[in-house]
Formats: C-alpha cells, sequence, structure tokens
C-alpha cells in the first residue's frame, strides 16, 4: 500500500496497520529504554550518546545493505535528527538523576495533545471530536499525576516537559518526512546525528558518569552486548515508527503515546523496584483507558469503510 503524505486522510485499514506497527516500535523502546536506564551510572550520558549513534547507525546500515540511506529532504533530516537528539540528552540526564522509569513515561503522557495540536497547523490534518475527547481525557490523567506537592512536583520534571515538547514535534515532522524519505533514511540518520552530540558534549563532567572520574565508554562485556541492544533497538523503533506515521495521522497515532506507561509501570518495578505513587497510577489509568478508545475508533472507521466499498461494489 501506497503510503500517505502528510495532511491527507489515510484508510481505516491503514490507519490500524500503522496503530500496530507504531505499537510494536512503543514495546521495543521501552526496553531500550529500560537497557539505557540501567547503564547510564556506568557510561553517564556521553556513552549513552555514542552508543546509540555508533549500534543504531551500524545496525540500520546492516539491515538495509547500505541501500536508500542518503536523505531526500537532507535539511528536515538533520533539523528532526538534532532535535530528538536534544531531546534524548535531557531524558539521560534526569534519569541520572533517579527520576522513575514509570514517572517519565507519566510525564510523556503529555505529548499526545501536544502532536493533535501542532498537527492541525503544521499538518492540516482534521481532528474529530472523538479523536479531542479522547486526548483531552487523557490531558486530565497527566494533571492527576502532575498535582502540586506529589511525587513529580520537582524541577527536573519541568525539564523533561521541555523535552516532551520537543518529542512532539519531532513526530509532527516524522510524519512530513513519511512522504518524502525511507524509515531506514529517517532512522539512520536519527542515530547517526547521536554521535557528534555525544562527541560535543563529551568536554563537559556533569555528562560523565557519577563514579570512575570519567567517561567509561567500554564497560564490562555484559554491559557492552547490552549497550549494543540499547541501540540496535532504537533503530528498529524508530524505522517502524517512521512507518507507522506513513500509514496513519498523528491524531491517530498520539494516544499510543501513553502505553509505554505500562511497560515503564511493569519494569520499573520488577529491574529498578521502583514504585509509584498512587497519583502516577490513578493517572496512568485514565491516560491508557483513552487511548484503547481511540484504537477502537479506528476500528470502527476501518469497519464503516469495508461497509461502504462493498455497498458500492
Amino acid at each position: 500500500m501506497a503510503e500517505a503524505a502528510p495532511g491527507r486522510s489515510t484508510s481505516g485499514e491503514a490507519a490500524v496497520r500503522g496503530l500496530t506497527i507504531a505499537l510494536t516500535g512503543f514495546v521495543i523502546i521501552t526496553l531500550a529504554d529500560v537497557a539505557v536506564k540501567f547503564a547510564l551510572p556506568t557510561i553517564g550520558v556521553v556513552g549513552a550518546l555514542l552508543w546509540r549513534g555508533c549500534a543504531g547507525a551500524t545496525a540500520v546500515a546492516l539491515m538495509s545493505r547500505g541501500r536508500n540511506l542518503w536523505p531526500r529532504n537532507l535539511r528536515l533530516i538533520l533539523l528532526r535528527s538534532s532535535l530528538h537528539c536534544a531531546s534524548s540528552i535531557i531524558w539521560y540526564v534526569v534519569w541520572v538523576r533517579g527520576y522513575r522509569l514509570a514517572d517519565s513515561y507519566a510525564v510523556a503522557a503529555a505529548a499526545p495533545l501536544l502532536m493533535t495540536l501542532l498537527a492541525i497547523p503544521m499538518l492540516g490534518e482534521k481532528v474529530g471530536w472523538r479523536r479531542w475527547t479522547s486526548c483531552l481525557v487523557g490531558f486530565c490523567g497527566v494533571l492527576v499525576m502532575l498535582q502540586p506537592g506529589g511525587d513529580l512536583w520537582r524541577w527536573e520534571t519541568a525539564l523533561l516537559l521541555v523535552a516532551v515538547c520537543a518529542m512532539a514535534v519531532s513526530r509532527i515532522w516524522t510524519r512530513v518526512l513519511a512522504a518524502t524519505d525511507t524509515p531506514t533514511t529517517i532512522a539512520f540518520w536519527l542515530m547517526l546525528i547521536h554521535i557528534p552530540f555525544g562527541l560535543a558534549v563529551l568536554p563537559f563532567p556533569i555528562f560523565w558518569p557519577e563514579v570512575g572520574g570519567g567517561p567509561n565508554l567500554f564497560p564490562s562485556f555484559t554491559l557492552v552486548l547490552l549497550l549494543c541492544f540499547f541501540g540496535a533497538s532504537n533503530a528498529v523503533a524508530h524505522m517502524l515508527f517512521s512507518r507507522g506515521y506513513a500509514l496513519a495521522s498523528v491524531a491517530t497515532l498520539a494516544p499510543l503515546e501513553y502505553t509505554p506507561l505500562l511497560w515503564g509501570l511493569a519494569l520499573g518495578f520488577v529491574i529498578f523496584g521502583e514504585v509509584p505513587a498512587w497519583t502516577t497510577l490513578g493517572g496512568a489509568a485514565i491516560v491508557i483507558c483513552a487511548g484503547i478508545y481511540n484504537v477502537h475508533r479506528e476500528r470502527v472507521r476501518r469497519a464503516e469503510e469495508r461497509a461502504k466499498r462493498a455497498a458500492e461494489a
């Protein structure tokens, strides 16, 4: 099926495919986040950037056999990749400072509303009242989590919200680039740009690991394997995101930004022993319900389009 250009409506069937592909990407990216959060105390932000760039770009190059890597829209590719990389630095910094995995995903749940709003002027997408409702309900869940005096009421949250805004713009540009560039091209340059960013922050001790007196780019063999997984899984996830945004609108995919809350809650508890506050859990339940409803609406649209085509045949 041909990829839809930005701003054009996509069929219900394509939208459901896009939802499935993007959802797979979110599962993979969550596993990658767990890997890097585990490794950050040893490698620091510098190590995370360089490993993500080297391992990720290599993985894309191998999977594509070096083909279709040069972008058609080089300017936007570089701008999007740089913005996303700057956002990643913020995420890594707040994780190093002890921010819980599920809590960071809770803050990121503000992204769908921003994406839905930005998609109107940037892509010309039309958003129906049902999608508006699902995003607004999800945002109410975010407000439950961010209440004053709660666990998330800290200065790192404000910094993370800046990264979430950048992430929302990056998602919009993914939709734009899907009309001109392949998923492998988009993912390759996103991974590659992490290398110069990592080298740029290398001289600053704030981005080094907390112990060791300097960047430790080659820790134990086990951690090296984990970091290879971290880079490669990031590459695969962003290839899936690019394909998903080519098939479905931003407003359709926006509520999937809520799904890492599910994986983050479970993995954060099992691996890091993190127990979120009840406000985080309550807000997560609200935003997840909003996302599930949006998926249901896409299935209804798909059934309606099939019935319409059958009647016209």
